[in-house]
């Protein structure tokens, strides 16, 4: 299986992803020369990490039973001061209702899978940076 996207140039700073039938604006900080007309390309590896493992940990759930009715998650990076700056460290949590009702053993088990077995995000980003993640209970 391959994964293919197309990104064009359409001025400035500021680039359109094609990524499987859907336009992606990519864009920098007024500051850095673009328009803020859409995310930088760091942040969307942070949105790609929580999109992976979320879909996980939903599916995951769903096959325990388990009433999910809200879930969210919350992704931050350090990044280095020095050129390439790249993520030298990466924190995810995962946040649900604590009200839900869930079965924190099977909340972590979904987690955990996901984590360790399931999700191509985290494996590929914790290559190159440590990855710790928790879970809230809101």
């Amino acid at each position: 299986m391959k994964s293919e996207v197309s990104t064009a140039w359409k001025g400035d700073m500021e680039f359109a992803a094609q990524v499987s039938g859907h336009e992606l604006v990519i864009d920098a900080s007024r500051e850095d020369g673009g328009h803020d007309k859409g995310p930088r390309p760091k942040a969307l590896l942070l949105a790609g990490l929580t999109g992976c493992t979320g879909m996980d940990v939903v599916s995951i759930l769903r096959k325990m039973k388990e009433p999910v009715t809200w879930f969210e998650m919350k992704a931050s990076a350090e990044v280095s001061e020095q050129h390439p700056k790249k993520y030298t460290s990466i924190t995810l949590i995962y946040q649900f209702k604590k009200s839900d009702g869930l079965n924190p053993d099977n909340v972590t088990k979904a987690c955990t899978l996901s984590q360790e077995k399931y999700c191509g995000v985290s494996a590929i980003l914790k290559d190159s940076a440590p990855l710790d993640w928790r879970i809230e209970y809101i």
